[in-house]
């Protein structure tokens, strides 16, 4: 199985690198902002720069779709996973309608709401993680996560 791993730089970016006991026996590609803290630990990985800021920047999302639109019949990833923010938006709408399997995990933060990024993109995966139960009322799709282990994303 290949992976995408999409984030922003920061916390999400610190939230993807902590699933590292899922992610990393897979064959995998990374797309994410070019920080000095990213290029620095995705050193030995291949990694896609995104454009940003995201948030609520039409410009930067068009660029991404058109950066996903070109990345993604090369890479041709099984599963996408993302914890957000803005990046995941384009990656994961074109990734699921080129075939892929769809993950956002949401971020700790959200208690009261699930983010716009992940309202955004929630027709488009099959399983949107949360970390608190009032948000599993969303859908369907939504289920509730309480630690990260190798094996808690299930494909379908």
């Amino acid at each position: 199985m290949k992976l995408m791993m999409v984030c922003s730089s920061g916390g999400h970016f610190h939230t993807m690198y902590q699933l590292q006991p899922f992610w990393s026996n897979y064959e995998r590609v990374w797309v994410t902002f070019y920080t000095s803290t990213t290029n620095a630990t995705l050193a030995d990985e291949v990694t896609y720069w995104a454009f940003g800021p995201t948030n609520r920047n039409l410009t930067n999302c068009l660029r991404n779709f058109l950066l996903a639109w070109k990345i993604l019949p090369r890479e041709r990833p099984d599963l996408i996973v993302s914890t957000g923010a803005g990046v995941a938006v384009p990656f994961l709408i074109l990734g699921k309608l080129f075939g892929a399997q769809t993950i956002f995990i949401e971020s700790i933060t959200r208690v009261k709401r699930i983010s716009l990024s992940a309202r955004l993109v929630l027709p488009f995966l099959n399983t949107l993680y949360v970390h608190w139960p009032q948000l599993t009322r969303h859908s369907p799709k939504v289920q509730l996560i309480t630690s990260y282990s190798s094996s808690f994303v299930e494909v379908n």
